[in-house]
């Protein structure tokens, strides 16, 4: 009888045992279509926590719809952080949206812009440790967002309007089914599994027309970098020597008695400079230096998992060699990786900076005449841009070991620029957006936009595209290009780079509108280092702009004289404006008949009577459909 009622008492604890399990497991499940259900209400993923993917979450959010951020690192912000490079390259008179935000939130946290100022390649540093807490603080204010970190894309599907992401964390698998996807990947990874065409390397140029790119296409990428912060520990702490460590690899990186033979004799630097380049704030010191330092080259973009993390070991030894060099030969032997910057086992950032990624087939290719010639190009995108940038094309090729013929792209200089909208779309994939270094631009073309600002207002323009396809119930190529445009301007941000009409002033507006029509029109040049576009709103309307005015309503411009006067432009204004409807338009206050009107001025006016920007919608590649 004892052992029947042991034997019963066993039998319901494991009942009971059971039940809990079951019960556990049925929770589970409900948290786990809870959080299903949030990310599939009509919302968006953002694969990739990096300096675009922190950008279009906020984008997202701050417009109203749900958005879940899936990061692989603990970290937010990219390669503005977790790969180190917290120095940022350009836009520093083009304080667009976002990358104005978080500039004003470095000089609040250190006081003013000048203290941001302490390297000399760059006006704007700090600590990396300093900008992941930043971009925190931005997304946690954010109750739109859901952050999940150390994830891992595991798979993709696409069906109907949806999509299926699976993504492996530490705690599990997670299952997501979002309206749109934007792939923020540091190597647009979400867009190769979701079989979007891509390219890599250097195209011949035969395909792209540009003067500057190679005779002959080639796999070869831009070097890669692992980024080392140094800092000043007040006593000796060389490190051990690096496995494989060859010094001849970095003797010629500054001016020193061992250098004899520099692969680049016209940048050499003496060794403070080298060392002091990238000084941060803080004590400390960034080294991500390309003459004969720790550039590293091997193409890791279509290498698999355990392929990539074999090279980025190469590169770490390859960046752990030129601390060494640094320390016993250069005689900077208490400098040492920072102890309290990466929480990593090697007090290396989390990832290497990559510069290059794959570049999708997008709805459009932006190229460098694009750039240089922009209102003579076939397909008019100069209407449709939706971020700005002002650095020069710059490529590291140094660590190729080959005998290909690589173009020298060192700072070559072009006019500052509006990105289009249809390069961050891929043509035939519906709800799939992309970002970050990925988007479709020629070889030579991301040797500009893959700098830290543009890739940020890059991120924006994916987050407002993505949040307007949800609202408004249709695919992201569906969303009119005016209403992308606008959601920038709102956010703060710029469509072409003008440099002598700065937010804030009553003429950015309109002649951020009229600029993306093209009736008015910038100027760009190079002035030494800086690469500029001025839009001269003091000057005086001229024939050509009425024409244009006229040619953008699909009117037949009449013969106009050498200098137009407030009758010619009352007159173009008035035409138009009786086929929209209007009835009678009187010249601005203080201008009559005989009175000569300015640019700015100009566009004011037209912008209020006959709102051309969003009158008249264009496609993505920048065709006006009347």
């Amino acid at each position: 009888m004892m052992r029947r009622m042991n034997e019963s008492a066993t039998i319901a604890r494991r009942w009971s045992l059971a039940r809990l399990v079951a019960c556990v497991a049925a929770v589970l499940v409900l948290l786990g279509s809870a959080l299903t259900a949030r990310a599939s209400d009509g919302s968006v993923l953002v694969v990739g926590g990096g300096t675009s993917g922190v950008a279009a979450a906020l984008q997202c959010a701050r417009m109203g719809v749900p958005v879940t951020l899936v990061e692989s690192t603990t970290w937010l912000g990219g390669m503005l952080t977790a790969a180190g490079v917290s120095a940022v390259d350009g836009n520093y008179r083009l304080p667009a949206g976002l990358w104005g935000e978080f500039r004003d939130a470095l000089v609040r946290h250190y006081g003013s812009l000048e203290a941001l100022q302490t390297g000399w390649v760059s006006q704007v540093m700090f600590e990396p440790h300093v900008g992941d807490s930043i971009f925190k603080a931005m997304v946690g204010r954010e109750p739109l967002i859901t952050v999940h970190y150390e994830c891992e894309l595991a798979g993709l599907w696409h069906k109907g309007m949806k999509w299926r992401v699976a993504v492996n964390t530490p705690r599990g698998r997670l299952d997501f089914s979002p309206t749109v996807v934007i792939d923020a990947t540091e190597l647009g990874d979400v867009a190769r599994r979701a079989g979007v065409p891509y390219d890599v390397g250097l195209e011949a140029r035969s395909i792209t027309g540009e003067d500057m790119a190679p005779e002959q296409s080639s796999p070869i990428v831009q070097d890669m970098t692992y980024v080392a912060i140094l800092q000043d520990v007040g006593h000796d702490a060389t490190i051990p020597r690096p496995e494989g460590y060859d010094a001849s690899l970095y003797r010629c990186s500054a001016i020193n008695d061992g250098c004899t033979q520099p692969s680049q004799p016209g940048r050499m630097w003496p060794v403070d400079k080298m060392i002091t380049y990238g000084r941060l704030p803080g004590g400390k010191y960034m080294i991500n230096w390309p003459i004969e330092g720790n550039d590293y080259y091997n193409n890791v973009v279509d290498a698999s998992a355990t392929q990539r993390e074999l090279a980025y070991e190469q590169a770490k030894r390859v960046t752990l060699g030129f601390v060494y060099f640094i320390q016993t030969e250069l005689g900077y032997r208490n400098l040492a990786l920072s102890p309290d910057e990466y929480p990593t086992a090697d007090r290396l950032p989390w990832y290497p900076y990559h510069r290059e990624s794959r570049r999708i087939h997008g709805l459009v290719r932006f190229t460098a005449q694009h750039i240089t010639a922009p209102f003579d190009q076939p397909l008019p995108l100069y209407r449709t841009t939706i971020a700005v940038g002002d650095y020069p094309v710059d490529q590291h090729h140094d660590r190729y070991q080959g005998s290909e013929p690589l173009p020298d792209l060192h700072f070559h200089p072009v006019p500052s620029y509006g990105l289009p909208l249809g390069t961050l779309i891929p043509a035939g994939f519906d709800n799939l957006v992309v970002a970050e270094k990925s988007i479709s631009v020629s070889n030579v073309v991301n040797g500009t936009t893959r700098l830290q600002p543009v890739v940020m207002q890059t991120g924006t323009a994916a987050g407002a595209v993505a949040a307007l396809a949800v609202k408004g119930h249709c695919t992201v190529e569906q969303v009119p290009v005016r209403s992308v445009q606008q959601a920038v301007l709102d956010a703060g941000g710029y469509l072409l780079p003008y440099l002598d009409v700065q937010r804030g002033d009553s003429l950015f507006i309109p002649l951020q509108h009229l600029g993306a029509t093209g009736i008015i029109r910038g100027e760009g040049r190079t002035e030494g280092w800086s690469n500029e576009t001025w839009v001269h709103p003091e000057r005086e309307v001229t024939a050509g702009e009425l024409c244009r005015l006229y040619e953008y309503y699909g009117v037949t411009a009449p013969p106009m004289p050498r200098q137009v006067t407030g009758r010619d432009i009352r007159r173009a204004v008035g035409i138009i404006a009786h086929r929209q409807g209007v009835a009678h338009v009187a010249l601005p206050l203080g201008y009559d008949d005989d009175c000569f009107m300015s640019r700015g001025q100009f566009a004011l006016w037209v912008d209020r009577v006959l709102d051309p920007f969003t009158a008249i919608a264009v496609d993505h590649n920048g065709n006006v459909r009347l």
